[in-house]
């Protein structure tokens, strides 16, 4: 058990991160025409897909740029604030970087984004540290089925239960 967050442990969040978006868009691709309504949007859900996916590729290229400071800013969020709030924070911010809401230039590598993350919870939620892994922690962040939200939004156009039917 660690409880330093290193550059590991954040490349490792955003691979997982990619690859949990990858498999949504193979279950997505796999539901049956029913399990959609007629105004679905396939073709704007991939691009909202690959643009989180281009983004995390420009993120995993920069991530040695991060400074221990950093790092250690980090690990206090990770081991003292609930995962599932601080997850949302997290992904509320990639999808704000991804799709431009940000100037590049304040979110152009790993280091300027989690500069970012931890400058927007400089007043952490409320949480009590605990004595889990730093990493695992992290991994909490991250929903594995559908992890940008897309069935939550009314645009999409299907649930997430149709995943367990198809």
């Amino acid at each position: 058990m660690h409880r330093t967050v290193t550059k590991d442990d954040i490349r490792d969040l955003l691979a997982v991160f990619v690859a949990a978006i990858e498999l949504d868009q193979i279950r997505v691709d796999a539901l049956p025409a029913k399990a959609f309504r007629g105004g679905y949007s396939d073709s704007m859900w991939r691009l909202w897909r690959r643009g989180h996916l281009d983004y995390l590729s420009l993120l995993l290229s920069t991530v040695d740029e991060i400074q221990p400071a950093t790092l250690d800013r980090l690990e206090s969020i990770v081991v003292n604030c609930e995962p599932e709030i601080v997850g949302e924070h997290f992904r509320d911010l990639l999808s704000g970087a991804a799709c431009g809401s940000f100037p590049r230039e304040d979110v152009a590598t790993a280091a300027l984004f989690f500069e970012r993350f931890i400058k927007e919870l400089s007043h952490p939620p409320e949480g009590k540290p605990n004595g889990l892994d730093a990493k695992m922690l992290m991994m909490q962040w991250l929903p594995i089925t559908d992890p940008l939200k897309i069935a939550d939004d009314p645009e999409c156009g299907y649930k997430l239960g149709v995943f367990a039917a198809s």
